[in-house]
C-alpha cells in the first residue's frame, strides 16, 4: 500500500522521536507528506472533571501555558523533520477523538501514534494508541515504546 498523506501523533514526550523517525522512514519510502499533532487535555479531563476554578499564573492560565510550550516543542521537532509549518496542529481536547478528527481533516491514509506496552489497570482503562485504533478510518501504525 502506498501512503501519501501521514498524521503523526506525538504527546511530546522524550519518546517523540523515536515515533517520528517511524514515521520519516515510511514517509520518505513513499514520497508522503507528514502532519504533526500533539493533543493537550483540558485540566478539567486531567483531574478527572473536579470543579476547577481557573488556575492562572499571573495573566496567563496553566492550558494556555501548555499550548505555548507545546507550539513551540512541535515547531522545533517539525523544522527537525521537514514537516511544513502548515501542518502542524495543537488541539486542546480528548486526545484520541481529536486525533481521528484530525485525520479526517487532512485527509490522513495512515496514522502513526507510539504505543506503550500496558499492564493491570492501565490495561482495562485502554490507552490513546488504543482508542484511535478504533473508528479511525485509516491504517495506523503503533509504534512500540518500552517505558524507562
Amino acid at each position: 500500500m502506498k501512503y501519501s498523506n501521514i498524521l503523526v501523533a506525538i504527546d511530546l514526550s522524550e519518546q517523540s522521536r523515536e515515533v517520528l523517525d517511524a514515521a520519516q522512514v515510511v514517509a520518505s519510502t513513499n514520497s508522503a507528506q507528514m502532519h504533526l499533532v500533539t493533543v493537550i487535555k483540558p485540566l478539567t479531563q486531567v483531574y478527572g472533571g473536579l470543579d476547577m476554578a481557573p488556575i492562572s499564573v499571573g495573566a496567563v492560565s496553566f492550558e494556555e501555558e501548555a499550548l505555548t510550550q507545546a507550539r513551540q516543542q512541535l515547531e522545533t521537532l517539525a523544522a527537525e523533520y521537514g514537516i511544513l509549518s502548515e501542518n502542524i496542529y495543537i488541539i486542546m481536547g480528548s486526545p484520541a477523538q481529536e486525533i481521528r478528527e484530525i485525520a479526517v481533516s487532512t485527509e490522513a491514509d495512515l496514522i502513526v501514534i507510539g504505543s506503550h506496552g500496558r499492564h493491570g489497570i492501565s490495561l482495562l482503562l485502554g490507552s490513546t494508541a488504543n482508542a484511535v485504533l478504533h473508528d479511525a478510518g485509516c491504517n495506523v501504525l503503533a509504534v512500540y515504546l518500552e517505558f524507562d
